[in-house]
């Protein structure tokens, strides 16, 4: 398969180019993920994410790096690429791969001729991809399609003739998620192919989804997964289960046994041991996953990190089976860690970052080799540098350089803040470019979503196009933001949105008092959870000059009836179900404060977007409009709340006008007050 590996050229010009980042900068990026070091630790395969300015798009790559020389080539280049995994012996590499115009299939290739066989013709996209010990066979998961639910029917249709589209009969609890619309009737199933090709078999049936990882015992004869199999299923969404299924026959024996979801389960070398994710679900709005480990019946159940209270993702089993390895998020900064059998905890590499550019949400991802050598994608520029890939402390490949090495972007800076309660809040600044020190600039506060997620001091390309238009960027992580502890991410449990707001004033005022931040020229934006914090801001306080609410929650209880997930915002951020407690909804939905907004906010929402879904953002808009508070309302086209900025145009023109707003009502010299 040919590989085009030229960009467009930039049409030819005679005026220097801008050292300032801007929109059509955003195809230029490009960023490290999944990397999967080989066993015998010698060669990282990794996706390499790249902004395509003819398709609009980013496109992936699966690339080959020699750990010893460095040298980089590429193994698939058309569509898209993910998912590489070695074979146990790491003379192969699966992968999934979608040609222009084809359903995803999997693929092998073979290192030493270089030989590329695609092993499956399927109807939908396989994942989860996991080799046998032996390297004979793969196993995936892929969705079954089903029957949809039938009421009645239409006349029966003339030869010929042209009618309507036949009723569409909804009746699941989840109907609809973002990013892929409405549901499919059928399940995600259980299958394994040989590796060399030829018709899968499936293992698993039932009106159940199962979810991977998939693990084999090193006999081959098990597969351990996680599955959610109650009969209530619809309505307990959060309580899977690990399960060993048997190959050969199909039975499914379940290992785990409680309230609340246990999943991410991987066999140890010897077999002995399964080590799984999970807690016990106390419908709490936030709860950290914690690492156990259980024998391999599913006997001797014992957490290894419940003292750490941070949330374990990603574990991989060490070679010798006496220690885990796990990521997680400690005070915005991710890390790598060896956790051995008595919960010792050894951190290994810190900094990750990757799996998003507009926002700078913590992140990255890793693999281990037998000989125990660490492949990670982070960052090590200070967050000026979208994730690269690292092996080690060595840092393998330079993305984007050429690019960004002749562009001036905003320095990253911690910020202290202290909240009124006197805890440590963590914030940063991103500077203008040539930032002068104790010159006062016009200041956006960027607020992240979740909201329990958080933000770290890695790239982000909306906060450096921000910077470059001539404003300090401050980013935080308020109370309910993750990587702090359990009891620091609760204080906002059932009472959000509240004390964040307190928090976010807290930096804006530490920004001011440091002398970056003009407090006559403020601006606060931020989308989803940020967008609910923005839109509570602005019905708070006046002290902004102007705000743009993103993708936001307006009011709780049409947002609870109307989400992809409409069990969770009832059951987990409220007490009781709308129609038992309205006003607790009411009291804390962003509407309830419109009468006191006067700053000028712009509302902007994707046009498919189900989790906060476009109602919201509309009945946002046309409260202000009937108030007669300055507003417009910015749909972004085709754009689902998960892949709000995935097209680079949409993400840079969402940017672009979110700045024109902003300085519709910036106030300084040559501007109009």
């Amino acid at each position: 398969m040919a590989q085009n590996l030229a960009a467009p050229a930039p049409a030819a010009t005679t005026e220097q180019p801008s050292r300032l980042f801007g929109g059509a900068d955003l195809f230029g990026l490009e960023i490290a993920d999944s990397p999967q070091i080989s066993p015998d630790g010698a060669r990282v395969a990794y996706v390499r994410k790249s902004g395509d300015v003819m398709a609009d798009k980013m496109r992936s790559a699966i690339w080959l790096v020699d750990v010893k020389t460095g040298e980089q080539v590429p193994l698939a280049g058309a569509g898209s690429q993910f998912a590489p995994v070695w074979s146990p012996d790491g003379k192969r590499l699966a992968y999934v791969g979608a040609e222009e115009g084809g359903a995803p299939q999997l693929y092998v290739r073979w290192m030493d001729s270089g030989a590329t066989a695609r092993i499956t013709s399927l109807p939908d996209s396989p994942s989860s991809l996991a080799w046998s010990p032996d390297g004979k066979q793969i196993a995936y998961v892929m969705h079954v399609p089903g029957e949809p639910t039938k009421f009645g029917a239409a006349p029966a249709k003339p030869e010929g003739a042209k009618w309507a589209e036949p009723l569409e009969v909804i009746d699941r609890v989840t109907y609809r998620g973002d990013g892929g619309g409405y549901l499919k009737p059928g399940f995600d199933q259980v299958f394994i192919v040989a590796a060399d090709g030829g018709a899968p078999r499936q293992l698993t049936f039932g009106n159940f989804d199962v979810s991977g990882p998939l693990s084999f015992a090193p006999d081959g004869k098990t597969l351990v997964l996680a599955s959610n199999r109650r009969a209530d299923w619809e309505r307990e969404p959060n309580d899977s289960e690990v399960f060993a299924l048997d190959v050969a026959s199909g039975a499914l024996t379940q290992l785990t046994k409680r309230y609340g979801p246990d999943h991410g389960a991987v066999v140890s070398p010897d077999g002995s041991k399964i080590a799984y994710l999970g807690y016990d679900d106390t419908h709490q709005s936030y709860q950290a996953d914690v690492l156990y480990v259980m024998d391999r019946d599913g006997a001797n159940a014992k957490a290894l990190t419940a003292g750490l209270d941070r949330s374990i993702e990603d574990v991989q089993w060490a070679a010798d089976g006496r220690s885990v390895y796990v990521a997680f998020d400690d005070k915005a900064v991710r890390k790598v860690a060896r956790v051995d059998l008595a919960g010792k905890l050894t951190v290994l590499a810190e900094g990750l970052a990757g799996g998003g550019l507009d926002r700078p949400y913590t992140g990255g991802s890793f693999s281990v080799s037998k000989g125990g050598v660490i492949a990670w994608t982070g960052d090590m520029s200070g967050g000026v540098r979208p994730a690269n890939l690292f092996v080690g402390k060595r840092q393998m490949t330079q993305l984007g350089e050429t690019l960004l090495g002749g562009k001036t972007l905003g320095k990253v800076e911690p910020l202290d803040v202290t909240a009124s309660d006197g805890r440590k809040i963590g914030a940063w600044l991103v500077l203008p470019p040539g930032y002068q020190a104790g010159k006062r600039v016009p200041l956006i506060l960027e607020i992240h979503g979740g909201p329990h997620t958080a933000y770290g001091p890695v790239f982000s390309s909306d906060d450096q196009l921000y910077a470059a238009h001539g404003y300090a960027v401050l980013f935080t992580n308020p109370r309910g933001s993750t990587s702090y502890g359990s009891d620091f991410a609760n204080l906002i449990d059932k009472a959000y949105p509240g004390d964040d707001y307190t928090d976010l004033m807290s930096a804006v005022d530490a920004a001011i008092a440091k002398g970056v931040a003009d407090p006559d020229n403020l601006f606060v934006t931020g989308g989803s959870g940020g967008g609910v914090l923005t839109s509570w801001i602005v019905g708070k306080t006046d002290r902004f000059k102007a705000a743009a609410t993103q993708k936001p929650v307006i009011n709780w209880i049409s947002e609870a009836l109307t989400m992809d997930g409409t069990g969770f915002t009832s059951r987990y951020w409220f007490k009781k179900q709308p129609w038992e407690d309205p006003m607790s909804y009411w009291t804390r939905s962003p509407l309830s404060l419109v009468g006191n907004v006067k700053t000028p906010t712009m509302v902007v929402v994707g046009s498919e977007d189900f989790r906060t879904p476009v109602s919201e953002s509309e009945q946002y808009y046309a409260a202000l409009q009937i108030r007669g508070v300055p507003t417009a309302l910015v749909k972004v086209p085709g754009a689902s709340h998960g892949g709000f900025t995935a097209r680079p145009s949409q993400s840079a023109a969402k940017a672009s006008a979110i700045l024109a707003w902003f300085d519709k009502y910036r106030t300084e010299a040559g501007k109009a007050k």
